[in-house]
């Protein structure tokens, strides 16, 4: 996400902050970059030079240019501008489903996601939310899209209207809300058809189902690889239909990420959701903040934690943080920490949300993660219960009989009882002290903290976590150690 915008702004910044002193010509060439890199990520014109023109009235002058730290404070100025082009100030961010049922209405061209993201929607609704959901699928012109929907509905166990063959959307859009008002649901999300392109028949069907239902929000869902072409879209469903905000679709892939810089500022409707992947969990709420950090290659510590909560039994961590703490994490504990490392989708894109890890992220190849998380929970499954437990028994003839059983060598079973070994002295160390404690609850349970709010402190407290725990991260070589990178300091 952002891959090659964060790159290069990433670059610029960095030759600044390795200048004690900085000169009028310094910041001018760094605006220059700046400003050629936002073009090439397909950010509008008009986007780029309001960007560019306020940042060179800030980032010019005595306060910068005589400041002890000025690279610093460029990349500060950079992230507030950032952070101003993605904000609506007189937006919560949630989304405006306080009076139950209420509706909300998916609007998009055909191929942009719609019915998958309004499944997503559902899903973070019903777990996140505790809200009841009802889904509906008003598209009577793409074959087997109302079945779509429904087999969806199925996998998240979130309800769906019942089909009627040869129904007109505006009937379905008035069943769903006399099922949504006497069913006792919280919100009831409409699916509506898409086109190739956008027509007359598009827009007036979709402003006759948004005059029967009057939504509380109409989400345009449009695909965030078509760059400029997103935020046209957007443009003309908001003048024709009205939208209150957007979601934006396949971030996960190589696009220049142009259309969510130019959408807001453009459009003047704020990004609810991003969706970063094909599954049904593989959406994240636009945060500003959040985003610039990425874009800044600064981390995004609140994403991370959220993805651990998602993938992490509660109970399980909670057990396991607990043994750890009394130097008792067996190989049991091992395997359920690397199945809930392994839940966590995109093992690359997990490095690439810690703060100074990009680096590494770049270094590490998504397969061979899968891979060896595989192999060791194979070795450890073949395993006996009293060997998981007392690990310290497994002898050569006991590792020979491991390794046939899981397809592997006794030097990969060697290896494995190694990195247990030096996992579980370093965790018991760490979780020895209160912010060891604090940052291993964080990460694994669901707290229903606003860890937004409390985001610098975690990023100390995981900077801290990796030159002390010098935690063993598997790779294809038999592993590597976080603390292996001895040059890891706060902005290098």
């Amino acid at each position: 996400m952002f891959e090659n915008l964060s790159d290069k702004l990433s670059s610029t910044l960095s030759n600044l902050k390795k200048k004690g002193t900085l000169s009028d010509s310094d910041v001018k060439t760094a605006l220059r970059e700046i400003r050629v890199a936002l073009l090439e990520a397909d950010v509008a014109l008009s986007v780029v030079r309001e960007f560019t023109e306020d940042l060179q009235q800030k980032a010019t002058g005595q306060i910068i240019t005589k400041s002890v730290t000025p690279g610093q404070q460029v990349v500060k100025l950079v992230q507030d501008e950032l952070v101003k082009i993605l904000s609506d100030p007189d937006d919560s961010g949630n989304l405006k489903i306080d009076n139950p049922p209420a509706p909300v209405l998916m609007v998009g061209l055909q191929g942009s996601g719609k019915t998958t993201t309004t499944a997503k929607i559902a899903k973070r609704l019903k777990e996140r939310d505790a809200k009841k959901v009802l889904m509906a699928s008003l598209d009577t012109n793409r074959p087997a899209a109302m079945e779509q929907l429904a087999i969806l509905g199925e996998q998240i166990q979130v309800d769906t209207l019942p089909i009627i063959k040869a129904e007109d959307p505006i009937v379905i859009a008035k069943r769903a809300k006399l099922q949504a008002s006497t069913g006792g649901y919280d919100v009831y999300i409409l699916d509506t058809a898409g086109r190739l392109h956008i027509d007359d028949d598009l827009i007036k069907q979709a402003a006759a189902i948004r005059d029967v239902v009057l939504p509380r929000e109409t989400l345009l869902v449009v695909d965030g690889l078509s760059g400029q072409d997103a935020v046209n879209v957007a443009t003309e469903f908001n003048d024709k239909i009205g939208i209150s905000g957007v979601v934006l679709t396949r971030m996960d892939g190589d696009g220049r990420g142009g259309a969510a810089l130019s959408m807001r500022a453009i459009t003047g409707k704020p990004i609810r959701f991003m969706g970063t992947g094909e599954k049904l969990n593989s959406i994240e709420k636009f945060d500003p903040n959040q985003i610039a950090n990425r874009i800044l290659g600064l981390g995004d510590v609140v994403a991370l934690v959220e993805k651990a909560q998602e993938s992490m039994n509660a109970e399980d961590t909670a057990r396991a943080i607990k043994r750890i703490s009394k130097g008792q994490f067996n190989l049991n504990d091992y395997r359920e920490q690397l199945i809930g490392f392994s839940k966590m989708s995109d093992s690359k894109g997990i490095f690439a949300l810690l703060p100074n890890f990009k680096r590494i992220a770049n270094q590490i190849h998504q397969d061979t993660f899968k891979t060896q998380f595989a192999k060791q929970i194979a070795i450890i499954d073949s395993m006996t219960k009293k060997e998981r437990a007392f690990p310290q028994i497994l002898q050569a003839s006991r590792k020979k009989r491991i390794a046939a059983g899981s397809g592997t060598t006794v030097n990969e079973i060697n290896k494995l009882i190694k990195v247990h070994r030096q996992m579980s002295t370093q965790l018991k160390k760490f979780s020895s002290n209160k912010m060891g404690q604090s940052l291993l609850k964080k990460m694994m349970v669901n707290e229903n903290d606003d860890y937004s709010e409390n985001a610098n402190e975690t990023v100390a407290q995981l900077e801290d976590l990796v030159k002390q725990a010098n935690l063993f991260i598997p790779n294809a070589a038999g592993g590597n150690r976080l603390g292996q990178f001895r040059g890891f300091k706060k902005g290098k």
